[in-house]
């Protein structure tokens, strides 16, 4: 098997190639879509030259049928010509130069039959050349578009990735920052302040209970007042 053969044989493999199953099969897609598109890219760069090479060898065989044609139909009208200029020539009695002329006609004859041959002999392999080329235009611009779904879909797995990290990244903040969680900065700051507010409402109730003994003391001097006066007032009757 010549290598471009081989070349030719890859281009038809990754063109029928399922990347989504490979995706499914592989451990690391992203790795996976990497390798396809290094693939890809050498392959169809190969192939490239491979067909260039291909169609440059179909177009001297188009080449060379052209001119066998145009040389059949030269030859032809060449003999023709010849044949044409024996008849004159036997008409006026110039026999010897007739049979001359004849001879060049069926010369031109021969050579016209020659051409025609090779015309006829070139033709199946353009035919069968032509096919072959339009296969590998039309493998090429598979793994071409190939390409760019491998290059669109890795640029998408590595967006989806990244948006991913960042997503996992928030998430572990947030819970970091837990503000039902008494271990957290936000929870060591709320129990501070409760402290501090238990502690104002015990300094309240204090001077709540203080208040209330003063106005009891004032209670207890206004009956030993009454006392006093009563006492007085039975001391008087």
């Amino acid at each position: 098997m010549t290598t471009r053969q081989t070349i030719l044989g890859r281009v038809a493999q990754l063109a029928k190639a399922n990347v989504n199953a490979l995706l499914d099969q592989a451990e690391d897609p992203q790795k996976l879509l990497d390798q396809l598109i290094r693939d890809y890219t050498n392959n169809i760069a190969e192939a490239e030259e491979a067909v260039a090479g291909t169609i440059g060898n179909l177009r001297l065989l188009e080449q060379d049928h052209a001119q066998d044609t145009d040389a059949a139909r030269e030859w032809g009208e060449k003999a023709l010509a010849a044949s044409k200029k024996a008849d004159g020539l036997r008409a006026a009695g110039g026999s010897a130069d007739a049979d001359r002329f004849d001879q060049l006609a069926r010369v031109a004859l021969e050579r016209q039959l020659q051409s025609e041959k090779e015309a006829r002999t070139a033709a199946p392999a353009i035919a069968s050349q032509t096919e072959v080329v339009e296969k590998l235009k039309s493998g090429l611009e598979q793994m071409r578009s190939k390409l760019t779904r491998l290059r669109a879909k890795r640029d998408e797995l590595v967006a989806r990735s990244a948006s991913a990290r960042a997503q996992n990244q928030m998430v572990d903040a947030v819970k970091n920052i837990d503000v039902l969680d008494p271990t957290s900065e936000l929870g060591r700051f709320e129990d501070k302040v409760r402290r501090e507010e238990a502690r104002a409402m015990g300094k309240q109730e204090l001077a709540a209970s203080s208040l209330d003994r003063q106005f009891e003391q004032l209670d207890s001097l206004g009956d030993s007042a009454e006392v006093e006066a009563r006492l007085a007032a039975l001391k008087s009757a």
